[in-house]
């Protein structure tokens, strides 16, 4: 055979791995272009449901997507002792595999404590699944096992209360890890091919459940973290610090999804108890980070003091920038400067952060319905679409720990409804994750 002809089909096989359909990490990080005339708009218990399936244990993870196969974790047990990896085939619904590790920090099984929240990371070489235990498990494809680490072991058992939630983030050779927490808080590099620590750079103690974000600034790339009273720019190579801006509050679940050179979206809103309210107010709208004389500087572009947001990144499609806060309220902004379009409610709260696609927005409503809008300056509600229906809700796997007041009890028994947690996309395929269990949508 020829040189040459070795070359091509070398350069084939690669155009056909970079092509390969995939939904890699949190909130669709580095995702595979999708034709959006291949995923539907409408879909019901009886209608464009491909399958069903249930997952072990429980989980608030989102499902991410490599090829024709589907990946979720969970966690099981009274104190979380097993941490599973699960792969399902994205075609047939069929379970592949199902990897359990066990896990060095447990701790009780609760409503109130975060249960598998991390979403994984998918390359071409497998998964990389992190929990808020502070175990990582590194698996192929094939769901070999290549390596486990442990953040609790390496720096410490994270303090706070409610659990971490924050995903890891990819880049190169490497997973970065935020730890905000009242105890010792830090961004971590861990390498992908054995676990080991490339750097560790630490931060102030906070308490926050956002995620970090790999953001285009220029010719290169920084890890944002937008986390409880800063947000802050790193460079993912080394972990140095290269700026940060101190002038937001409440912005602890939501993150800095990237839309542009330098841009991305800040969502906030005020604590339970009223807390950061003034300056929330001000800390929603469009941050930018630009070089300027070989020194960093970052600032809003626009606030707009309306939307207050609960789990549900605020993100930009087409123009637009969009917020939906804890009753269904949609707030939508010019991308430019912000001025208000429109501002109006759809059927649900969203904890899953909605998707643009073609035309359309995807609000993924927390108890079940996902409501397609018009993308553009109307609103204009396109379907109502249930995953279930009340008389046939999903299984839900609650904690088996008992809880230890009457008040504890009661909020239980609230939180034990079934709540869609997230999505993966790719080419015809819309795959919604609950508690304990995955569906597919298809046309």
């Amino acid at each position: 055979m020829s040189l040459r002809i070795v070359v091509l089909l070398l350069l084939l096989c690669t155009s056909e791995l970079s092509a390969q359909d995939r939904w890699p990490g949190f909130l669709g990080a580095d995702a595979s272009a999708i034709k959006a005339e291949s995923v539907p708009t409408s879909w019901s218990p009886e209608k464009n449901l491909e399958w069903k399936v249930d997952i072990p244990g429980y989980g608030q993870s989102s499902p991410v997507i490599w090829g024709d196969q589907v990946y979720v974790t969970s966690v099981e047990g009274p104190n979380k002792e097993k941490l599973h990896v699960v792969c399902y085939s994205l075609q047939s619904g069929k379970q592949l595999w199902d990897h359990v590790e066990p896990s060095t920090y447990p701790e009780k099984n609760s409503v109130y404590i975060s249960r598998a929240a991390p979403t994984p990371v998918l390359d071409e070489k497998g998964i990389y699944a992190y929990f808020e235990s502070g175990d990582i498990v590194a698996l192929s494809h094939a769901g070999k096992r290549k390596w486990a680490a442990s953040l609790t072991k390496r720096y410490g058992a994270p303090q706070n209360k409610f659990g971490l939630s924050a995903s890891p983030v990819q880049w190169q050779d490497r997973l970065m890890i935020l730890i905000d927490d009242e105890g010792p808080s830090y961004l971590t590099a861990v390498s992908k091919a054995d676990g080991s620590e490339l750097w560790k750079t630490d931060r102030k103690s906070r308490v926050s459940w956002s995620s970090p974000m790999l953001v285009p600034v220029g010719e290169t790339f920084q890890v944002v973290c937008s986390s409880a009273g800063s947000v802050d720019g790193y460079d993912p190579q080394t972990g140095k610090q290269l700026w940060t801006y101190e002038e937001v509050g409440g912005n602890n679940k939501t993150s800095p999804l990237p839309v542009g050179n330098g841009q991305f979206l800040i969502g906030a809103s005020p604590g339970r108890e009223g807390d950061n309210n003034e300056l929330a107010k001000k800390s929603n709208g469009l941050f930018e980070v630009k070089q300027q004389d070989q020194t960093w500087q970052p600032q809003f572009v626009w606030t707009n003091a309306s939307p207050v947001p609960s789990w549900a990144t605020p993100i930009v499609y087409r123009g637009n920038a969009y917020w939906v806060n804890r009753v269904g309220v949609v707030y939508c902004f010019d991308a430019t400067d912000g001025k208000e379009v429109y501002t109006s409610r759809i059927k649900e709260s969203c904890w899953a952060t909605p998707v643009g696609l073609g035309d359309h927005i995807y609000f993924f409503g927390k108890n079940g319905v996902t409501t397609v809008l018009q993308a553009g300056n109307e609103f204009k509600v396109i379907a109502e679409n249930e995953l279930w229906t009340e008389d046939a809700p999903p299984v839900n796997n609650i904690p088996t720990a008992a809880e230890d007041s009457e008040e504890r009890r009661r909020s239980a028994a609230m939180f034990s409804r079934p709540t869609l947690y997230g999505a993966g996309i790719v080419n015809g395929y819309l795959v919604l994750r609950t508690g304990s269990q995955l569906y597919c949508i298809h046309q």
